[in-house]
């Protein structure tokens, strides 16, 4: 890879001018142009083709303060969660997208944090993301109605990009374990038949255990790893997968009209999660390699060659809503739909399904019963 030195650039958020009226500028999702909301124009995103590039991730680490490929961004965080987020420049007050905490205006100051190499502009816009969010509550067994009856004015929708690392890396992985193959013996047992000890056999499964050792190598593409700590994880990964084939080369034009939130979790601890994404495919090529009919793993040892890595930006609604007094939140897949999120149950719908299952399971044992053993007949 070339060694080039890159100066910072300035990400401008939502001061990009339309070409007829003057007025600011959205991005308009699904399509590559920015919408003009006063005179209708549509001003097209000058389409560079050109590829995204991997950089490589210990020159990176090596050289980061002389060759530093970044942008200057003004952040504001949030005192409750943590989060660190772009605000648009005709913002005046506005509530955090991950815990609705109002935001300190006043706190935003500028920070300098490595450049997207690319991202995936939004498809939906936010009306499609309110639709996916009511359908997949209407779909919730054991939800309050109170929540469903929330959602028909629900608006509390914010379109993020949130951050991600990904990496490519050789593996190669030097293992010791064992090989269980599997054999049968033939075994002498007494039982009892109609009062009287009778002697039996039967096949008995055994395993011979035997040493292996080797290594196995992997190629890893793209290892998708979250870069914040507002989100919780478990719901987070459930949006993917990604088509990450349709990623664009970075431009702030994309991001005009939505947020764009500072990665929490850095390029060295990013490629820490990688590698726990890695190991379960890692171990699953040497339980192959080992071979017969059980497998152990007793020590491993990957090493990791050849290590680039992209910093993308991805498409996302959040919500952050507060029902009956608690925090609840939910993602919105903006380029799918996928709904993933936290919920609140109605424990008034789960006692009655409780007490209806159980009553129906005792009609089922008397009718059992009754036909097994019915009453006298008077005749």
């Amino acid at each position: 890879m070339e060694n080039e030195n890159i100066e910072s650039q300035e990400l401008a958020v939502g001061t990009f001018a339309c070409s007829s009226c003057g007025a600011d500028l959205k991005y308009k999702p699904g399509t590559q142009h920015l919408n003009c909301a006063y005179c209708g124009a549509e001003n097209d995103i000058p389409q560079i083709d050109v590829d995204i590039e991997e950089l490589d991730f210990h020159q990176y680490l090596a050289q980061k303060t002389e060759s530093e490929e970044s942008i200057t961004a003004k952040f504001i965080k949030c005192d409750n969660c943590g989060a660190s987020a772009t605000l648009e420049e005709d913002v005046t007050a506005t509530n955090c997208a991950y815990c609705a905490s109002p935001l300190v205006l006043e706190h935003a100051k500028e920070e300098e944090v490595i450049q997207p190499k690319s991202l995936l502009p939004f498809k939906l816009n936010k009306n499609d993301a309110k639709d996916q969010f009511k359908q997949w509550v209407n779909r919730l067994w054991f939800a309050p109605n109170d929540l469903k009856k929330a959602t028909l004015n629900f608006d509390h929708f914010m379109g993020v990009y949130i951050p991600y690392w990904t990496y490519d890396t050789d593996t190669y992985s030097k293992y010791i374990g064992q090989r269980g193959d599997y054999y049968y013996v033939t075994e002498t047992y007494t039982t009892t038949e109609n009062g009287k000890s009778v002697t039996k056999t039967r096949q008995v499964r055994k395993t011979r255990w035997s040493h292996a050792s080797g290594q196995v190598h992997r190629f890893f593409d793209d290892i998708l790893t979250v870069a914040t700590r507002s989100l919780p994880q478990k719901y987070i990964y459930k949006l993917e997968p990604w088509d990450l084939e349709n990623l664009v080369p970075f431009d702030p034009s994309y991001i005009s009209g939505f947020i764009a939130e500072k990665y929490q979790v850095n390029l060295e601890e990013g490629f820490e999660i990688a590698k726990d994404i890695a190991e379960p495919e890692i171990r699953r090529l040497i339980r192959r390699d080992i071979g017969g009919d059980e497998q152990r793993i007793i020590s491993l040892n990957t090493s990791y060659k050849d290590i680039t890595f992209k910093h993308l930006l991805l498409p996302v609604f959040v919500c952050a809503y507060l029902f009956k007094g608690k925090l609840y939140q939910f993602l919105v897949n903006g380029r799918t739909g996928e709904v993933q999120g936290q919920r609140p149950y109605s424990w008034i719908k789960i006692t009655f399904t409780v007490i209806a299952v159980l009553l129906l399971i005792a009609a089922i044992v008397f009718a059992y019963q009754y036909y097994q053993n019915p009453p006298p007949s008077d005749y």
